[in-house]
């Protein structure tokens, strides 16, 4: 119900009230009234009866008494007037006149008590009010009773009866009742009249106020309330208007700058509250995972936390994180729905090999086929069902470092579609923090690696060692080490000069690397001495591979300036646990046997045996050299 209604309603009911007590105390109180008006014009007859009886009996005329009662009854507003002997009297003077003589229960309780007794008769229409009072013997005054009747002082001599007829009492009462009602009900109207125009401006601005807190709940801060007072109503007004104004102002200018910081494009019509505080959540979820990303240990780690957030705080299901590797122009699917390091699922796999395949990777700009359909042909989709791609390229240092791809059914699309710039923000704040992790990798990795082969170096070799030694405890496996040095390198600088050289250690390193599983490691030891360390399960293969490398050495052409060169290796071999438990001893035992190979002739495989203990320590101090 509105508060008008509300408002006249409780007026017209309280003024209503009011009405009716008003007629009903004026009812009462008018009642009340006429009854004691008709009792004191009773008492006064029955003495003005009293008063003539006892002048009748002094002046001898009491037998015309009847004369004087009826033309008594004749009086306006008296019906009857009739007098009644009491027993003592009846005694003494024999009985009244025969319109006396009648007595009933009244006029016989009244002789009884000797009290007068006044009540109601007639009908509602008709009222008559009835008084019968006893007529007393007295000792006082002249003539008094007791002169003329023989009874005590005390004695209820008769008693008259008078009725008095109400009606036009009653008429004239209503008629005053209903004057006074109809002037106070009109006093009413006027005054919900009045009433209702006052409160009418208040009325007014709560259901202003009502309408414009309800568009600010929805986030519409533009209505405004248009009454223009200058009492406190207007205050209230103008106050709230000002409010609005200013959160429309405030909060527009927050989400503002919050959708440029997210680079979010805000549409025309939106609820300031709900994207205000979406955004701004959104920027608090962020902050907290930035400072997440940049505890994690390594870039795959801050890669399965961007699945985890994509997957469960953005409920995309299937989704593909690649790390594109811009100076080898490939690709690796780092995250797979949710699954680090799984198989490419959702784009053919050419595009690891070849990055440029990649739409988003090539023009570093957002791929989508929700508005261009089939727009990217290495995408695959899933056979049976309409699956559609948001392809997200994330810049580092101005190139595509890594491409997030979401994908969808097409009826998810448009849902998908209002996510991307809130995922955005996630793969804007962990882009540093990958660029810097895989930089320092890369730094890592320069500082682990011969600068001149591409190979590991020995400081590799010392950090990957405890490693290697503990895998292969737990998997109960031998390390074979090849440790094989080029015969006659020295000579190869001194002739050809040292760029020569270069590119004979460069070729050295491809024919090794082409010759062992990609499981096993192939270390530049120093100079023209190399490592090859191979993780067997069964069987000891170090001998075989040492010769198969061997034989692959000496069948090396090399390409140099002016021609070609061949030349040969001698490889020492030992095994790690069969010679010795520890890893380092292992390794002097395998340089030991590379210098047996060199002194029986070089361009040889030899396996380390006790018998080449003795060369070890002429070994160890040109391993500590």
């Amino acid at each position: 119900m509105r508060l008008g209604t509300k408002t006249t309603l409780l007026t017209l009911t309280l003024m209503g009230g009011m009405v009716l007590l008003l007629v009903t105390v004026s009812l009462v109180a008018f009642r009340q009234f006429s009854l004691s008006t008709a009792e004191d014009q009773v008492r006064a007859a029955a003495e003005v009866v009293r008063v003539s009886l006892t002048e009748s009996m002094i002046n001898g005329v009491i037998d015309r008494r009847q004369s004087f009662l009826d033309r008594l009854a004749e009086v306006p507003g008296l019906t009857a007037a009739q007098v009644r002997r009491a027993p003592a009297v009846v005694t003494q003077f024999g009985d009244g006149l025969a319109e006396a003589e009648s007595v009933d229960e009244i006029d016989r309780q009244v002789m009884d008590t000797g009290e007068a007794v006044f009540r109601m008769d007639g009908s509602e229409i008709s009222p008559v009010f009835r008084g019968t009072i006893p007529f007393i013997a007295t000792s006082t005054g002249s003539p008094n009773c007791l002169q003329c009747h023989q009874v005590a002082r005390g004695t209820v001599l008769g008693v008259i009866t008078i009725k008095i007829s109400l009606t036009v009492l009653q008429r004239k009462a209503l008629l005053t009742v209903l004057t006074m009602t109809g002037i106070v009900a009109l006093f009413a109207v006027a005054f919900t009249l009045l009433f209702r125009r006052q409160l009418s401006p208040v009325v007014a601005t709560a259901q202003g106020v009502q309408e414009v807190v309800a568009r600010a709940k929805e986030g519409d801060f533009m209505g405004r309330i248009e009454y223009q007072g200058a009492d406190e109503v207007g205050q209230i007004a103008e106050d709230l208007n000002r409010l609005m104004e200013h959160l429309h102002h405030s909060l527009g200018n927050i989400t503002s700058d919050v959708a440029r910081l997210m680079e979010y494009e805000l549409s025309g019509k939106r609820n300031l509250i709900t994207t205000t505080t979406e955004m701004v959540e959104a920027l608090v979820d962020v902050a907290q995972f930035k400072q997440a990303v940049e505890e994690d240990q390594s870039t795959q780690e801050v890669y399965a936390r961007i699945g985890r957030v994509v997957k469960n705080h953005f409920s995309v299901v299937h989704f593909t994180i690649y790390e594109v590797s811009t100076t080898k122009n490939h690709m690796r699917a780092v995250v797979v729905d949710g699954e680090s390091n799984a198989p490419c699922r959702w784009c053919h796999p050419d595009i690891l090999s070849q990055a440029d395949a990649c739409r988003a990777q090539r023009t570093g700009h957002e791929i989508g086929s929700l508005s261009h359909t089939h727009i990217c042909g290495q995408f695959l989709g899933e056979e049976g069902r309409s699956r559609e791609h948001i392809c997200i390229p994330v810049l580092h240092s101005g190139a595509v470092g890594s491409i997030v791809q979401l994908v969808m059914d097409r009826s998810d699309g448009p849902k998908v579609r209002l996510l991307v710039p809130f995922i955005k923000v996630y793969l804007r704040e962990s882009a540093p923090v990958i660029e810097a992790k895989r930089l320092m990798d890369t730094l890592r990795e320069s500082a682990l690696r011969d600068a001149l082969t591409g190979l590991h170096n020995r400081r590799f070799l010392e950090e990957f060692v405890e490693t290697l030694i503990a895998t292969a405890k737990r998997k109960e496996n031998h390390i074979s080490v090849l440790m094989m040095d080029l015969d006659h390198f020295k000579s190869v600088n001194d002739t050809y000069g040292h760029d020569v050289g270069d590119i004979v250690l460069k070729a050295l390193a491809r024919v090794l690397e082409s010759q062992v599983r990609t499981s096993d490691l192939v270390v530049r030891f120093g100079g023209e001495e190399f490592m090859v360390i191979l993780q067997e399960n069964a069987g000891y293969n170090g001998p075989r591979m040492g010769e198969k490398i061997r034989a692959a050495v000496e069948r090396m052409v090399i390409p140099i300036p002016g021609g070609t060169l061949q030349k040969t290796i001698s490889i020492g071999v030992a095994n790690f646990p069969v010679d010795s438990p520890d890893f380092k001893e292992v390794i002097k035992f395998a340089d030991a046997a590379l210098y047996k190979a060199k002194a029986d002739g070089r361009n040889r495989v030899t396996t380390f045996s006790r018998g080449l203990d003795a060369l070890v320590p002429v070994q160890e101090r040109k391993l500590n050299s």
